[in-house]
């Protein structure tokens, strides 16, 4: 496998080249490698230097917790082993790339910056990692009925021109996979596990040579299911679309919950869910969460891409409106050299209300109350949101786009201060109301 010194570099540092051993050091996470990679950029230095040479000369002014100097060692220490894996890929018709190769998905990049997995290894036509299309979601034990919706949604996008983005997992995944490929269609399958053994499988060999696949992963092509990289995964699936369709998903419960919350969070692309009779399904909370019923039974696939393009430049817009109004606050709170909880408070106050309309745009400190704090706008847009239906931390964290620990530091103070109520199995927190308070105080003078 013909792969540059730079990708050579790359895949030492953050890839695993066989099992794990047990207290060896484990290659760089995808945030790991980001902070390392932008370290070196700031200081001139190519991540290839660091195999010709010894890494101490260049490292000299490096410091982290995590990335120590003998890890970075141990892991470029590793060059017979990448030999090997390499050896054993190409075989198997594998490719690599990192991200500084131009066939690389700029979706991924642009979407989660320097959390975009360094490597990708994959078999097929890489060309349509960076042409979108509808990433479809559901739930490995599907109903028949739910299956056969999957496989029409691969059908449709195949006629229609556009590409199936799935985990090429059994159930949903996979019925909108063959679905599409049936019909000569194009799609995109990111595995969480086992890429070798489905780049030689039969089932997807005549797709593969026709060039209508691509199978990609962030892991090693030769690793287990682990339940960790299955939920990791479900990001890039999401971000590889232009919009995204959950026909099945189980509440509080999974992967496919847990990625679709994380994308409504995230506001990656748009997400249509599939209606359901089933009251147990996690359909219905999802729309409540913020996503959209998938409108009629015949799928204009064209409408759902149209709706994420137009959804992709409301949040780039919506991006430079706020770094505009949000920068003189930063500034101010600098000088003022406040805690970094009130930066966090001030970054995240423009979800609590309503976004004003751009002629009358207000900045953080025109909404600030008098006392300088934001715990009474938190109080005030929590209230809005649970008077009558509780809330899980997840569900709060989509609505108020406010760092978690922020979220909780404010809900603990709540607790606290006898304005919130804990709900169990699950954890779910709602607004006291007075009526309540005054009760509790009253018992408390008994």
């Amino acid at each position: 496998m013909n792969i540059s010194e730079q990708s050579q570099a790359v895949l030492l540092l953050t890839a695993y080249f066989s099992k794990a051993v047990k207290g060896d050091p484990r290659p760089l996470s995808p945030t790991e490698w980001g902070r390392f990679a932008l370290w070196l950029k700031d200081h001139d230095t190519l991540p290839e230097a660091l195999v010709r040479n010894d890494p101490g000369s260049f490292l000299s002014g490096w410091s982290d917790k995590t990335i120590t100097l003998d890890r970075v060692r141990f892991l470029l220490n590793r060059g017979s082993a990448l030999a090997l894996a390499l050896e054993k890929w190409q075989r198997a018709g594998l490719w690599i790339l990192t991200r500084s190769d131009v066939e690389y998905p700029g979706r991924l990049k642009h979407l989660l910056k320097t959390d975009s997995p360094p490597v990708l290894f994959g078999c097929g036509n890489r060309n349509l990692l960076n042409k979108g299309g509808i990433a479809v979601i559901g739930s490995r034990d599907a109903t028949e009925a739910d299956l056969k919706f999957a496989a029409t949604l691969g059908n449709e996008a195949a006629a229609q021109g556009y590409s199936i983005v799935s985990g090429g997992a059994r159930g949903i995944d996979e019925a909108a996979m063959l679905g599409a490929l049936a019909h000569e269609g194009t799609a995109i399958g990111v595995m969480a596990d086992s890429l070798l053994r489905a780049a030689t499988s039969a089932k997807y060999r005549k797709a593969l040579m026709a060039n209508n696949l691509a199978l990609i992963s962030p892991f090693n092509p030769e690793a287990g299911f682990d339940v960790g990289n299955a939920m990791s995964r479900n990001k890039y699936i999401y971000c590889l679309a232009n919009a995204s369709v959950v026909v099945s998903s189980t509440k509080n419960k999974g992967g496919t919950w847990s990625g679709a919350i994380e994308n409504l969070r995230q506001k990656w692309v748009p997400l249509w869910v599939k209606s359901s009779s089933e009251f147990s399904t996690g359909n219905a909370e999802l729309v409540r969460m913020g996503g959209s019923w998938l409108p009629g039974e015949l799928i204009d696939i064209a409408a759902l891409v149209k709706s994420g393009e137009q959804f992709s430049d409301q949040q780039a817009a919506h991006k430079q409106q706020k770094a505009e109004s949000l920068a003189p606050t930063q500034m101010s709170l600098s000088e003022r050299k406040e805690p970094l909880n009130m930066v966090c408070e001030a970054l995240s106050v423009e979800s609590f209300g309503k976004a004003p309309e751009p002629d009358t745009q207000i900045t953080a400190v025109e909404m600030a109350p008098e006392n300088g704090s934001f715990y009474g706008l938190f109080l005030r847009r929590f209230q809005e949101l649970t008077t009558k239906t509780p809330l899980t931390v997840d569900a709060m964290l989509v609505h108020l786009d406010v760092c978690k620990p922020q979220l909780n530091e404010w809900l603990k103070r709540a607790l606290e201060d006898g304005k919130v109520k804990k709900l169990m199995k699950p954890l779910r927190y709602q607004w006291q109301p007075k009526k309540a308070l005054q009760a509790s105080f009253f018992n408390n003078q008994k």
